[in-house]
């Protein structure tokens, strides 16, 4: 491992070049290249002013998240289709020799998780110490010595848009775990489940495995829920940047609070559908008994809980197809496949506006928009959780310019994002 001081020479001097563009440049622009170098000597620099220049060192990267294919899918133990993006954590670390790990985020007040002490902390809960301690405690109960190292962090994935800052942190956290302290042994789906772990059990959110695949495997994946505790993952090949379509994030400024019950209710719903089965979850249910039983689901049920579950199985379906679409390389099938799940997802999942607060429908009004925008062309589509928060769009190139140009009209300057599937999740960048 270089010091501190190498590791900046190097990055000044050019060395680090092939694996700063093959991460942030794979199109070999020298405009991102040259914003990538930038980028990487300015956190080493930092981490020499907040700890020392002859300490070794080395660059992590943590990617968000964008959810392509099954929407609300996942919870059911069903099909969803991801991919890491090229908004990412970047950290420059190293060991300190200590059991104390100490890490200074960009705008953040700074974290110590001392070591001898890894139980989960009820005052850390919804922080990133808890992150940083949930990840360090499951990485130790699997039988590595995880000592103290020092982190200097900045982010450009966007908080609150949708693409899991959580999952890239816990992801980054996990690569310098296991580059320090684990010989790499441990692999990229082990970190997102111990990501996943870190996040119910120490952070106190219950979420699925999604996110952490996302951003932990890295390029776009296809995953299978049916085994929450082993799901079942397939990287699929394909070349987003040669579709002639970029992908756009969208944030509406609408905001996430206050909006738990309406996340709630859809594995509520969905799971009082299944109940009636017998059955937890709507994977264990066949899709033939469920259509025949819908006259009496309407009564025990009600018809949105009827309707939540038409689109699970709809949207479960899809997400393989997608995946199949790109592996196939038939982009025009994906795209009519991705819109079919964003009319789903709003008429029937019902999730692009809470129905407490009627007045507030920044997701539909923005769909509706960008399909005049879009004029037949491309996808769009709600991203995530919804009633809130961000869209996602599949834009040509032709039409970019206008696209951002009329959403941010309507939404505000820089909230379209371009972004775009990078091939790497959570890895080491340069030492």
């Amino acid at each position: 491992m270089r010091s501190c001081e190498t590791l900046l020479q190097d990055l000044q001097s050019g060395v680090c070049d092939a694996a700063l563009g093959a991460l942030y440049a794979p199109d070999g622009a020298s405009e991102k290249l040259d914003a990538a170098r930038e980028r990487a000597i300015r956190i080493v620099e930092l981490f020499q002013t907040y700890f020392s220049p002859r300490q070794g060192a080395a660059l992590f990267s943590g990617p968000g998240r964008t959810e392509i294919g099954g929407n609300h899918t996942d919870h059911q133990h069903g099909h969803v289709l991801c991919g890491s993006v090229d908004m990412d954590m970047l950290a420059c670390a190293g060991p300190n020799e200590r059991d104390v790990i100490h890490v200074f985020s960009e705008g953040y007040p700074a974290l110590v998780v001392d070591l001898h002490d890894l139980q989960p902390v009820e005052s850390e809960k919804g922080t990133s110490a808890a992150l940083v301690r949930g990840v360090a405690a499951k990485i130790r109960e699997l039988g590595y010595d995880v000592r103290g190292f020092n982190a200097f962090v900045t982010s450009n994935v966007l908080s609150g848009s949708g693409l899991s800052s959580s999952a890239a942190y816990e992801a980054l956290i996990g690569n310098i775990i296991n580059h320090f302290f684990c010989e790499n042994k441990l692999d990229a789906v082990e970190i997102a489940k111990i990501g996943q772990y870190a996040e119910n059990v120490y952070f106190g959110k219950p979420c699925g495995l999604m996110d952490q695949m996302g951003a932990s495997v890295g390029g776009c994946v296809a995953i299978d829920f049916r085994d929450p505790s082993a799901p079942a993952v397939r990287k699929v090949d394909y070349d987003f940047s040669a579709s002639g379509h970029v992908l756009c994030i969208v944030d509406t400024a609408s905001s996430h609070a206050d909006l738990t019950d309406d996340y709630a209710a859809i594995p509520k719903e969905m799971g009082a559908v299944a109940a009636h089965f017998g059955k937890a979850f709507l994977r264990d249910v066949p899709e033939a008994d469920f259509r025949a039983d819908i006259p009496a689901l309407r009564q025990e049920c009600g018809d949105r809980a009827v309707l939540r579950a038409m689109h699970y199985y709809d949207d479960d379906r899809r997400a393989v197809e997608e995946a199949d679409a790109l592996a196939a390389g038939d982009f025009p099938r994906f795209l009519s496949l991705v819109n079919a799940s964003g009319l789903s997802s709003e008429l029937a999942l019902q999730n692009a506006w809470s129905p407490s607060s009627p007045a507030q429908q920044a997701i539909p009004l923005t769909l509706a928009r960008g399909r005049e925008l879009l004029d037949g062309a491309g996808a769009i589509r709600v991203h995530g959780g919804g009633f809130a928060g961000t869209i996602q769009a599949f834009v040509p190139l032709e039409k970019l310019d206008a696209f951002r140009a009329g959403i941010e009209t309507l939404c505000g300057e820089g909230r379209c994002h371009v972004t775009r599937i990078r091939p790497e999740g959570g890895c080491l960048v340069a030492e």
